[in-house]
């Protein structure tokens, strides 16, 4: 398998050479150039052809956010995003998620190596998997959608740091009084918090983050937060959030597979459940829950290209053509 090319980018030399550093431990991974800003980087990406890159939110003259949009509109690649462990640092994380870049990490409070071994494992892993990821750009503008006639159905979706374009997409495309929708999306430390502030700022309905007993609503969605518990729901109809103190689930917590089983066995198949990125770890054992109990589920289907889906239920599947997802997903929760 041929080695992943990376380059590096980020104003500060000490920086470069620790993240560098640090990426060159990991196999099958190669550091292909280092550059100081968006124009050397320009240059690096046109000479050296790199598999993905990693860039620094915060530098001089044009910011990592600015030259972000622009790899994005006119050659897109997958691009991580490092950042600081502030509250600042936190909302252009999630501008970062939602202008298309696959991950965001804190960056070392200060420079060692030490400070980056507790994250070196998933960013290895995010590094790999970054060709096979679906590229999607920014998050469409907002456009309103008329109220639905609401079937009863619960609404479950899971994702991770790359699929922050399609939640706004989706919750986008989802009227003020919206199925009830309960969501687990992996995202690093502290940015839960953020994906629910700037959703609220953009979308219909009202995005909140989880807490246990929280009566389960139409209008509504809940965002687990990052931590010690799982999210579940406990009953359909009539339902409400409960958290669960247990391991976690193919290395995460909390669990999207949990949830989808739950939504399962309380809703059976008044259940939609939606799953924005493979299933091979988290995600495939719930969307197998949902089936065995006829509930409505949404895959990526990347073999009818980008954007597009598979709708199953039971035995049966049909496909969902890009832009469609919202849509559908409506449609499976309107009478």
């Amino acid at each position: 398998m041929a080695a992943t090319k990376v380059l590096v980018v980020d104003d500060s030399l000490t920086m470069r050479a620790l993240i560098s550093g640090a990426l060159e431990k990991i196999p099958n991974v190669t550091i292909v150039g280092l550059a100081d800003g968006a124009a050397e980087a320009r240059e690096m990406v046109a000479e050296c052809r790199p598999d993905v890159m990693t860039l620094d939110v915060e530098m001089p003259g044009m910011s990592g956010l600015e030259y972000l949009a622009e790899i994005m509109e006119t050659k897109p690649m997958p691009v991580i995003m490092f950042s600081t462990r502030t509250t600042d640092g936190a909302a252009d994380s999630i501008e970062a998620l939602r202008l298309g870049a696959i991950d965001c990490f804190p960056k070392p409070k200060v420079a060692a190596p030490k400070e980056l071994e507790s994250i070196i494992v998933k960013l290895g892993k995010r590094i790999k998997a970054a060709k096979n990821v679906e590229l999607k750009g920014r998050a469409p503008v907002v456009k309103a959608t008329p109220p639905i006639n609401w079937n009863g159905r619960l609404v479950v979706l899971g994702g991770d740091a790359s699929s922050t374009t399609k939640f706004f997409e989706i919750l986008g495309g989802f009227p003020g009084n919206c199925p009830p929708t309960l969501v687990v999306q992996h995202l690093g430390e502290g940015l839960v918090d953020g994906m629910v502030a700037k959703l609220n700022e953009q979308v219909a309905p009202k995005v909140v983050v989880a807490a246990d007993g929280m009566k389960i609503e139409q209008g509504h969605v809940y965002f687990a937060p990052a931590g010690e518990h799982h999210m579940v729901v406990d009953a359909w109809p009539d339902g409400h959030i409960r958290f669960l103190a247990r391991e976690p689930v193919a290395g995460e917590r909390p669990s999207i597979s949990l949830l989808f089983a739950a939504a399962a066995k309380a809703a059976g198949n008044n259940a939609v459940g939606v799953l924005l990125m493979d299933g091979n770890e988290d995600g495939g054992g719930g969307l197998k829950a949902l089936n065995g109990a006829g509930s409505y589920a949404f895959t990526p289907d990347a073999a009818a290209g980008a954007g597009a889906y598979t709708l199953s239920r039971n035995i049966t599947s049909q496909p969902v053509p890009p832009g469609a997802l919202p849509a559908s997903i409506l449609k499976m929760c309107s009478k």
